[in-house]
């Protein structure tokens, strides 16, 4: 196997290329790698096409290109593979469906001895994963190379090609098909993540739409700031989204921003999956990539293809020589910048990003393993590299001390969380023990005036430990739904609180058009709405006047006259209270908002000098 690199310029190809060396070779494998426009790579195909019609040709366009040991930007480098004993078979598949154009293209490409698929996506409208999905359900065995097409990160139109068939969407291959020919392949990461997890909410396929509660832009607004967001996806792709996948991280870059502020990925995220911002970690990049690949290229190799990613080019762009010098050195190397690259291991295909992949090829029957040395960077490239390795080893340091803290603040808050349990539970039983004696030494000795006022503020703490207990228990608590009488539900809760009210000099007075309301809910999550309504109402009414209640339609009201509430919006967060002097620990009513934000039950507050009402409309649907 040989292979031979054209940079291709103004002059003729004839010009370029010594056409009759190739007229009588067989197994030729053609790749175009073109930074320039879709003009140029038309006239080029046409000519190969006429020049060397038995060639199989395959092209994209890039984001740079990689030519030996130059790396170039807006140019078109030309790769001439001969092969002695392997076949090569072309074919290209444009369907809406990118799963379908994998199986497509696996299906005209795959042979009884195929070694290699070399596969190219267009890079502005394919799902990869979707593709690498289609060509893993034909053949799941075939190791695979290439990525999706780049545009010199304008984001706006690529293309891919076989033949003389250019598409603007879709795919193009070629399988290598020998008994005799070698492949091995590896790929080199080293982007490190970074700050908080957080967690994929609303995602379809590839288009994100929320991540912890915003929407995906305002997520990377708020941690890369504005500046960033403006310039997506040609600035964000150096900041991915990392997920571990299959035991190893994977990034996942922006591909294109949409109007409804959602984001669509090189790759497909799924609901619940944790997430971190990536960085690439230059000292990694400059120390380890290298050495996690030389495995690939101590032996004999007679050529290198690598597609790698367009952030590696950017984000390191004095470097990225560094990086591809060594396969160089060793054997001719060609490739692209992509916009995600293809990937085979243990039998499963995966879409990366911000990585180099390569892939080795030879026919020698004895692969001699070799002894070259590792290039060293030079004086200039190590100043500036302590500088960016200075500077990663800042941001992860920080990143260490903030996981630290994190976790000791995290482990208080689980000691805090315990404590509380074990104290509302240690509680429960004697505030249940004083409630019970009393209502027992009742029936036996007629009504005490001391008793009652113990068993109202038994009654009041009784709820204020309930309301602990929902907080420290909410996550944990099933959504289990039943047929609850809600007439007779808020008037049992009227009995049980009716002490507290007469030991405050207050009354209720309950009135509804329905004496059997079957309302579906959860009955815990009505008694926090039920009980801290009343238990409100007692705190805030004045004296010697009727906390009124009334039931209509599945309407829900207290009101009463009472202090005129200043704040409406202040007074369902949590630990907020109007009045200082009254008791509690002002979670009721934050408790209140959040059920029934969960449950699509509508609050209206009114409060003026004469009267304060807490009106709550359960769901149609709920009855």
């Amino acid at each position: 196997m040989t292979t031979e690199t054209f940079k291709f310029d103004s002059q003729p190809l004839s010009h370029l290329i010594n056409f009759q060396k190739y007229k009588s070779k067989k197994n030729i494998l053609i790749q175009i790698f073109c930074g320039s426009d879709k003009a140029t790579m038309t006239d080029i195909l046409n000519k190969l096409a006429y020049e060397l019609p038995q060639a199989k040709c395959i092209a994209t366009t890039t984001d740079g290109e990689i030519n030996n040991q130059e790396i170039s930007v807006e140019e078109t480098i030309i790769s001439i593979s001969v092969f002695e004993n392997t076949s090569v078979k072309s074919a290209y598949s444009n369907t809406d469906d990118c799963f379908q154009n994998g199986a497509i293209l696996a299906q005209k490409l795959m042979t009884q001895n195929t070694k290699l698929f070399i596969l190219f996506t267009d890079g502005t409208t394919s799902n990869g994963e979707e593709f690498l999905k289609g060509i893993q359900s034909v053949t799941p065995e075939v190791i695979i190379a290439g990525g999706m097409a780049g545009d010199n990160g304008q984001f706006i139109q690529t293309y891919v090609a076989e033949g003389t068939n250019i598409l603007h969407k879709g795919a193009v291959g070629i399988s290598l098909n020998s008994d005799t020919l070698h492949i091995k392949n590896d790929f080199s990461f080293n982007w490190q993540t970074i700050g908080l997890e957080h967690t994929i909410e609303k995602v379809e396929n590839n288009r994100v739409y929320t991540i912890d509660g915003m929407s995906a832009v305002d997520f990377y607004a708020k941690y890369l700031g504005q500046d960033v967001v403006d310039k997506l996806p040609a600035t964000g792709i150096e900041f991915p989204l990392i997920v571990e996948k299959n035991g190893y991280q994977i990034a996942r870059a922006v591909l294109s921003k949409n109007e409804d502020n959602s984001l669509n990925f090189a790759g497909n995220l799924a609901c619940g999956d944790k997430v971190k911002l990536g960085f690439g970690n230059a000292e990694l990049i400059l120390k380890e990539s290298l050495s996690s690949l030389e495995h690939i290229y101590k032996y004999s190799v007679e050529s290198f293809f690598i597609y790698s990613c367009m952030a590696r080019r950017r984000y390191m762009p004095r470097f990225i020589q560094m990086e591809i010098k060594p396969f160089a050195m060793s054997a001719p190397t060609v490739g692209f910048f992509t916009y995600g690259e293809f990937f085979h291991k243990d039998a499963q295909n995966e879409l990366l990003n911000q990585s180099l992949t390569v892939v080795a090829l030879s026919e020698a029957t004895n692969l001699k393993e070799l002894t070259h040395e590792m290039p060293k960077l030079s004086r200039e490239h190590n100043d500036y590299a302590t500088t960016i390795q200075a500077l990663t080893h800042l941001i992860n340091q920080s990143t260490s001390d903030y996981a630290n803290e994190a976790k000791k603040v995290q482990n208080l808050l689980e000691s805090q969380k315990l404590f509380i349990r074990h104290s509302i539970h240690e509680t429960n039983t004697p505030i249940s023990v004083i409630i019970s004696n009393i209502e027992l030494y009742e029936m036996n000795h007629g009504k005490s005036e001391y008793l009652s006022n113990i068993e109202a503020a038994t009654k009041n703490l009784f709820n204020i430990s309930d309301d602990l207990s929902y907080l420290m228990k909410k996550d944990q608590i099933k959504d289990y739904k039943q047929r609850i009488n809600l007439s007779h539900f808020i008037q049992s809760r009227i009995d049980f609180f009716n002490p507290l009210a007469i030991q405050s000099k207050l009354y209720f007075i309950f009135k509804t058009n329905n004496n059997y309301m079957s309302l579906y809910i959860n009955e815990t999550k009505l008694q926090r709405i039920i009980d801290n309504n009343l238990t409100n109402a007692i705190k805030y009414t004045h004296e010697n006047e009727p906390i009124m209640i009334h039931l209509d339609n599945f309407i829900f009201k207290v009101s009463s006259k009472s202090t005129h509430i200043q704040d409406p919006k202040k007074v369902f967060e949590a630990y907020y209270r109007e009045a200082e002097t009254k008791s509690g620990l002002g979670l009721g009513l934050s408790l209140v908002k959040q059920i029934c934000k969960e449950e699509g039950i509508k609050i209206t507050l009114k409060s003026d000098e004469n009267l304060t009402s807490f009106t709550y409309h359960f769901k149609e649907d709920y009855a």
